[in-house]
């Protein structure tokens, strides 16, 4: 990497901090307390979470995404590891394959820090982590294992955002770039959308904390990348399901003016989502043009519009496809 920028991990891992959080870490395995659900599954004893779950790292696949944000993607592609099963029971997932369903395939934790060193070889900006809130302790664990042998490349959190503050504190200065989502602000429709009516709270906790650690953006200039930093994602659903106007109001009113959107219209009634009436259609692009309107008048500029209105790919379905080569 050109860019004199080194992430902040390489010394966590050089002083054996890295280890000592993968261990930490842990503890929140058995009884399971790692995400806002808490369900006290035995997980370290083979019982599976809320989530699907257990002791063993479960992975989709990984791959150079070259889909994501620019300033993710560049010219390279992200180094994206998708892990299966997730905290979240969203109706209408595009990955639902893996996120719900479970497919996927177990790794060790070794295996997946050769998974990271693999991708830096292909040349990937960085490390995109999809959904990693249940895996985090070996996550962890792995990277610390990659950075013994070089890994030194960002390393993106690309969450929900349903997340506790306990774990995500414990994070600080290991994760580079937060990539998270701000799906809902209404309790109503977290509840029914996503089987979480704490959601809109907890989120807003969540992507308000990832903020304060890294609110100093740093970017590659010569490359296109972000090195440091957050981007919200917000995805506009059909009869404003999403409270796309809150949300970002929200932020206006609580995050720095400057702060990077990625604002999606790319919304598909998939899975379980043709039977909900209410989101059983794509947007419009009058609802969309709508929501970025709002966001404009908010002075929330910065970021990135689908100026297409939605996507006429499964993008699930196209991710699966690379895995399958």
């Amino acid at each position: 990497m050109k860019n004199k920028y080194k992430p902040s991990y390489i010394h966590i891992h050089k002083i054996g901090k890295l280890r000592s959080v993968a261990e930490e870490l842990r503890q929140f395995y058995s009884p399971c307390k790692l995400c806002p659900r808490q369900c006290g599954a035995d997980r370290i004893g083979g019982e599976k979470g809320l989530c699907g779950a257990d002791n063993g790292l479960k992975i989709a696949g990984y791959m150079l995404h070259r889909g994501e944000e620019p300033p993710i993607s560049g010219q390279r592609g992200s180094g994206t590891i998708f892990f299966s099963n997730c905290p979240l029971r969203c109706v209408f997932c595009q990955n639902y394959t893996f996120s719900q369903c479970g497919e996927g395939n177990n790794y060790t934790i070794e295996e997946l820090a050769e998974m990271m060193l693999e991708l830096q070889k292909m040349g990937a900006h960085n490390i995109n982590l999809v959904t990693p809130e249940h895996y985090i302790a070996h996550i962890i664990s792995a990277l610390d294992i990659a950075a013994s042998k070089g890994l030194n490349i960002p390393i993106v959190y690309n969450s929900s955002a349903y997340a506790r503050l306990e774990i995500l504190r414990l994070l600080e200065g290991i994760i580079d770039i937060y990539l998270p989502d701000m799906k809902y602000s209404s309790s109503y429709w977290s509840s029914r959308l996503s089987s979480a009516s704490d959601y809109p709270d907890i989120c807003r906790a969540a992507v308000f904390e990832m903020h304060r650690q890294v609110s100093d953006y740093i970017f590659d200039s010569e490359e296109g990348v972000i090195l440091k930093g957050i981007i919200i994602r917000h995805l506009v659903l059909p009869e404003d399901a999403s409270g796309s106007f809150s949300t970002l109001s929200w932020i206006r009113e609580n995050l720095e003016r400057d702060i990077f959107i990625s604002l999606m219209s790319q919304y598909m009634p998939v899975f379980k989502a043709e039977k909900i009436e209410q989101i059983n259609r794509r947007i419009t692009i009058e609802e969309y043009k709508r929501v970025q309107d709002w966001a404009i008048s908010l002075g929330l500029d910065k970021g990135w519009w689908q100026e297409d209105y939605g996507l006429d790919d499964l993008a699930g379905e196209k991710i699966r496809e690379e895995f399958l080569r």
